[in-house]
């Protein structure tokens, strides 16, 4: 008898549910993305881990009769019918294997009502091929309940691999939020063990799904943007962010990306958004991103995953840029965007104040015809400086807080980044003590360096910022500290920015505060510090109470 023999039938058919069906969660994905394709706008589910039990109920669609004695076997779907439709993919599910998966790993029942029956609906019970055991009439409202018992039940050594009670509400509570997050128009209530756990309530986007997961996070610290790509239509990409000056977060756990209505697992687009927010936080601090991508079915090829999870975008590098633009557009400074006073932030941004410098050199601000911002700024106006720190200008709306130093860090830095070009020094700068990694780094940040004596180097070549300097040395130490070329121009750009306890005039206050407003991330400084603090004018009647009194006696 030959050692290669086919598996028995029944064995197939377990290890291919096993594929799709590995877990609770697995299970929650699956009937809620039937439930959305359906077009419903509740879901109900209740999960009992003690019990292997799952139970989904929405008030989309429904089936028919002759859909629920078909719908549990093998690879029947209602979502594609040809080859040709496997790549014009517009459902979150499509191959007919989740029900029927379901039903080789579990007890399986669907109740069912269509929106056109004027009665009743039906009850089924399945076998583990996905033929219906028992049917009956019941009396149901519109939509479809799914009880899943039992899972698991026939295969005992994989509920002995699961997790941990723990991780399985972890990993749930994943997919529920990647779902409410793509589709926001769809309200969530989850029981665990008889016991509410969630509660998700519909918006208009995912801006107003995310406060919902994250404590402290209000809808005002996020930016959102819809921004259309013209080069094919029906496309759009939908971005959330944190705003970089109102909130990020420890670790990057909140960094997400979806295609067409799914999250997805893709490490470009990933750093695509990491890439468009650096030098905008704080150090050792992530973004706060949702990334929704809505694309034409043919620029993606679903196919390369069970779960689907994994794609292959085409013309990834287009989307790219696309999502670089659409990340440059949030962090602009919106003329629209509402603004509040709040104290908690106004005593940060005092505390945070980097005090008088100690550099020999006076900072002065150069006057420079900056581009403007793509984005329409509100007009503001320098009328005042405080502490020789802050500058404050006014707009038709309120007024701003604007840190001079910090502000003039961030126009500093963006011009160097457009053209970082050493020029040659008339009188080389003599340093000594260096070692030959920081030698190294000064090379590889494009400086002229020459040995010139015993432990001694001459450098021909500065940043022009830095080449009409008093303290070159010191600079040209601090930039040999290591770090790319990114580090290098941030501490050019800190170093050369004005001080802190620098007096300016009202012309001078002017050019920076326009010069900076034209930068491409005006919120925070390179180091990830915010730059200004909006007050608007209906915070500050709330403050100083004005709606308490009535008549033009009192100033109204």
């Amino acid at each position: 008898m030959p050692k290669i023999q086919p598996l028995p039938q029944e064995v197939i058919n377990i290890i291919a549910a096993g594929e799709v069906i590995d877990s609770f969660a697995a299970v929650v994905r699956e009937l809620a993305e039937n439930a959305i394709d359906a077009q419903a706008s509740r879901l109900s589910l209740q999960i009992s881990l003690e019990r292997w039990q799952v139970q989904i109920a929405d008030d989309g669609h429904g089936m028919t009769l002759a859909d629920l004695q078909h719908c549990a076997l093998p690879h029947s779907t209602s979502k594609i019918h040809t080859s040709e439709d496997l790549w014009r993919i517009t459902s979150l599910g499509f191959r007919g294997e989740a029900l029927h998966s379901i039903a080789q790993l579990a007890e399986l029942a669907i109740r069912s009502r269509p929106a056109e029956s004027p009665q009743a609906g039906w009850q089924m019970t399945y076998d583990r091929l996905g033929h219906v055991q028992h049917q009956e009439t019941v009396a149901i409202a519109p939509g479809t309940i799914i009880t899943v018992s039992e899972l698991f039940g026939n295969v005992p050594v994989r509920r002995q691999g699961l997790p941990a009670a723990k991780q399985q509400l972890q990993e749930i509570q994943d997919i529920i939020q990647h779902l409410a997050l793509c589709h926001p128009q769809v309200n969530w209530s989850v029981e665990i063990e008889h016991k509410s756990w969630l509660q998700i309530l519909a918006g208009q986007t995912a801006q107003d799904i995310l406060p919902q997961f994250l404590r402290r996070v209000q809808p005002s610290d996020l930016g959102y943007v819809e921004h259309e790509v013209s080069e094919y239509p029906d496309s759009q990409i939908q971005l959330v962010l944190g705003l970089p000056d109102r909130y990020h977060r420890h670790k990057p756990d909140w960094l997400k990306v979806a295609v067409n209505g799914r999250y997805v697992r893709s490490p470009q687009l990933e750093q695509t958004i990491l890439a468009g927010m650096a030098r905008t936080l704080p150090r050792h601090r992530h973004p706060v991103a949702f990334l929704h991508l809505h694309l034409p079915p043919e620029q993606i090829d679903w196919n390369r995953h069970p779960a689907k999870t994994e794609i292959y975008l085409h013309n990834l590098d287009f989307w790219r840029q696309a999502v670089s633009e659409a990340i440059a557009q949030v962090l602009n400074l919106n003329p629209s965007e509402p603004t509040a006073a709040q104290n908690q932030r106004l005593t940060q941004l005092l505390k945070a104040a980097e005090p008088g410098g100690t550099y020999r050199l006076d900072r002065t601000v150069a006057p420079t015809d900056a581009p403007k911002s793509e984005i329409g700024l509100m007009p503001l106006k320098a009328v005042a400086q405080v502490n020789q720190m802050y500058i404050v200008t006014e707009h038709p709306n309120g007024l701003w807080l604007i840190e001079q130093h910090i502000a003039h860090e961030r126009v500093l830095f963006e011009q160097l980044q457009a053209a970082w070009e050493p020029i040659a020094l008339e009188q080389p700068v003599i340093v000594s003590g260096l070692r030959d990694r920081q030698v190294e780094q000064l090379q590889r940040i494009g400086l002229d360096i020459d040995p010139f004596g015993e432990q001694m180097w001459a450098v021909r070549s500065l940043p022009g910022l830095l080449a009409e300097r008093e303290d070159q040395a010191d600079a040209i130490l601090e930039l040999s500290q290591g770090g790319d070329l990114q580090t290098a121009q941030v501490a050019t750009a800190c170093r050369s920015a004005i001080r802190n306890g620098k007096t300016l005039t009202l012309s001078e206050m002017q050019t920076l505060i326009e010069q900076w407003q034209a930068t491409r991330n005006p919120r925070t400084c390179p180091h990830g510090r915010p730059i200004y603090l909006a007050l608007d004018e209906s915070s500050l009647s709330k403050f100083f109470r004005r709606h308490w009194v009535i008549g033009k006696s009192h100033g109204i």
